[in-house]
């Protein structure tokens, strides 16, 4: 395993770019040479069934789980897999993993530290950031998200879409290049999950570059440019966010958005 960065050309100014990544657990193959491209700004939705491998990719692009093999880039900066199972060293990953925001299912907030200290905690630990600095900074991204007002709250006081939102705010003040999201509305309420798609909505117009695991089809119609379709490890479909959701190429990926029922899918996308 080797590291490089400015040194690494970019390929067509991508943003994020995986090539041929695999990632096995024992004997089950889940990532089966994936190579994937998201331009600066874009936004990527990957689908599929449960097992698919999705969350797993997402993983990859951190580093929370090492592939076996293949290169992944985020920026400028490179990690190539393919000449070994070397780890990289602790500062190399936490340099790399600094570029990338990652939302969970499941918030993990700090519960015993107010919101505005959960915002503060990355910059100040692990950026060292002044802490009067990164209150500013802290109050401004909860204020971006609609929750300045519960900035010294505790998280078990907050609703689980209040939660999510701080843990948005919380990726982004690390200042990441880009953002993932691994179905960060799956663990909501029905009620609560519009206010958070209203954020990723508004990070997207920002321009911020995103990669989101999801089952809400008509929100990755709306937001995303691009849905990828997996299945067993494998990307079966890719293609603009309206043409794969409204017109499917591949019988698997109909037979997925088949289950999804027509009321969930905006008007346009239900009569195409």
């Amino acid at each position: 395993m080797s590291t490089s960065e400015a040194n690494a050309p970019m390929s067509d100014a991508a943003m994020i770019e995986l090539i041929h990544v695999k990632k096995s657990f024992g004997a089950v193959s889940v990532l089966k040479d994936i190579s994937l491209r998201v331009p600066r700004g874009g936004v990527v939705a990957l689908i599929g069934p449960s097992g698919s491998g999705k969350s797993t990719l997402l993983r990859c692009l951190n580093l929370l789980t090492l592939p076996e093999s293949g290169v992944i880039r985020v920026g400028r900066s490179t990690m190539d897999f393919t000449n070994g199972h070397q780890l990289p060293r602790d500062k190399d990953l936490a340099a790399f993993r600094a570029r990338t925001g990652m939302v969970f299912q499941n918030f993990n907030l700090f519960p015993h530290m107010s919101v505005i200290r959960n915002v503060m905690e990355g910059p100040v630990t692990v950026l060292k950031v002044r802490p009067d600095e990164a209150r500013q900074t802290a109050l401004a991204l909860l204020d971006k998200v609609g929750l300045r007002d519960k900035a010294d709250v505790a998280p078990d006081k907050l609703s689980g879409g209040q939660k999510q939102r701080v843990a948005i705010a919380r990726a982004l003040a690390m200042k990441p290049e880009v953002m993932l999201f691994d179905e960060a509305t799956s663990a909501l309420d029905p009620e609560l999950v519009g206010e958070v798609l209203a954020v990723v909505r508004q990070l997207a117009a920002e321009g911020m570059t995103m990669v989101l695991v999801t089952h809400e089809m008509a929100f990755a119609r709306e937001v995303a440019d691009t849905v990828v379709f997996m299945r067993d490890g494998v990307v079966v479909e890719d293609g603009p966010a309206r043409q794969v959701i409204d017109t499917p190429r591949e019988a698997a990926t109909r037979a997925f958005l088949s289950h999804f029922h027509s009321g969930r899918l905006p008007a346009a996308a239900a009569n195409a």
